[in-house]
């Protein structure tokens, strides 16, 4: 397994930022190479991606959530294998900093490789720098909430 682990400081508060990121179906907005998400049930989603023209659909479960905390996830079924969790620390009333943790089992020559030469990193970190501006531009205001707890 390989491991990655990237953050960005957001200049909205931390409820904001959580809430945000309880909105899986948004992710496409801001994450490079996902295409779409489904909500299926609080803890099920269903993940379609198209990453350096390598296709996967897979589903995901929340292990754990925590409001305003933490949101944790393992995928559970198709063709990729990850887990991971973002966690959210208050800065200050108007800042947070949003911490991505993730293992991930690259398959096949390519995807090694690239892993290798740090694309998984610079990925993430492009995706956490656009979940900045995303919400940043929306004035802190998210597109929605799910409090619930896992």
């Amino acid at each position: 397994m390989s491991k990655v682990e990237e953050s960005v400081e957001v200049d909205v508060p931390v409820r904001a930022a959580y809430d945000q990121w309880t909105q899986f179906e948004t992710f496409p907005r801001f994450m490079d190479g996902v295409e779409r998400i489904e909500q299926r049930t609080d803890t099920l989603t269903h993940w379609v991606t198209e990453i350096g023209g390598v296709r996967r659909e897979f589903d995901a479960v929340v292990t754990e959530q925590i409001p305003d905390e933490r949101v944790a996830w393992t995928t559970v079924d198709g063709e990729a294998r990850q887990a991971g969790v973002v966690t959210f620390h208050r800065l200050d009333d108007a800042r947070t900093k949003v911490m991505l943790q993730m293992d991930f089992d690259p398959e096949g020559l390519t995807e090694t490789v690239g892993d290798k030469l740090g694309f998984v990193k610079r990925k993430v970190s492009g995706d956490l720098k656009r979940f900045k501006t995303f919400i940043e531009d929306r004035g802190g205001d998210a597109t929605g909430a799910w409090r619930g707890a896992v």
